[in-house]
């Protein structure tokens, strides 16, 4: 077998090639998504009917945000595919394999929580919070504000959803056991609601749909844990 082993400077240059890449990557689909704009907003606004833009410049710097959260969401795979093929040269067979089911698990954890999070929690959070205007108060939704909360709430979400992944890659490496995490159920329940308070807007409704869904997530981590511990 060819001896692949590089140098420090070799390293880092690959390391610039592979971000030149992913750069040039990135901006060619949020170019592509810039263009199909006109087609995502309506489904992006659907939950309100219309939006509105308080600065000549905010309705323009908001598409621009989207084309680029929009183009760094569907640039994943390529991302990941670049620090795949970086890694994997160092890694042995057994630990290749392992890296890639960890890789797939964890963009598809992310696409599903960002899912989640749109077509369930943000419609449900969003009507509660403006079932709160009345004859004196209207929501006047801005096309920014707005954007701003969507994407931030989708995004904790599909970080969220790698909880599973983070607790079994802490019982691989010998850092807790099934037995600690069941130990530690109330305490989890716990702090995973004050998290959830946290990081959601400040209504029961998200907190809710956030705590709940992490429990369950927990559970399951348990359950695969516990499946794990007992083939190392």
């Amino acid at each position: 077998m060819q001896d692949r082993r590089l140098t420090f400077f070799q390293h880092l240059e690959e390391v610039r090639n592979r971000v030149i890449k992913c750069i040039v990557f990135l901006v060619i689909v949020a170019c592509l998504i810039y263009q199909l704009i006109p087609s995502i907003l309506p489904f992006l606004v659907r939950p309100v009917g219309s939006l509105v833009f308080i600065h000549p410049t905010e309705a323009f710097i908001t598409k621009l945000s989207i084309a680029f959260w929009g183009g760094l969401l569907f640039s994943s795979p390529f991302f990941l595919y670049q620090i795949w093929q970086f890694i994997s040269s160092g890694l042995k067979e057994k630990e290749k394999k392992y890296a890639f089911i960890f890789g797939v698990w964890s963009l598809v954890s992310f696409i599903g929580g960002s899912a989640f999070g749109y077509f369930l929690v943000f419609p449900a959070g969003l009507k509660f919070l403006i079932n709160f205007s009345d004859e004196f108060i209207r929501p006047m939704i801005t096309v920014s504000k707005y954007i701003s909360f969507l994407g931030g709430l989708t995004l904790i979400f599909g970080v969220i959803f790698q909880f599973p992944l983070v607790v079994l890659f802490l019982v691989k490496i010998g850092l807790v056991n099934p037995a600690g995490l069941v130990k530690l159920r109330r305490q989890v329940i716990v702090g995973l609601f004050i998290m959830a308070a946290f990081l959601t807007p400040p209504d029961v409704v998200t907190q809710i749909l956030l705590a709940v869904p992490l429990l369950i997530l927990y559970e399951v981590s348990v359950l695969i844990a516990k499946i794990i511990y007992k083939r190392c």
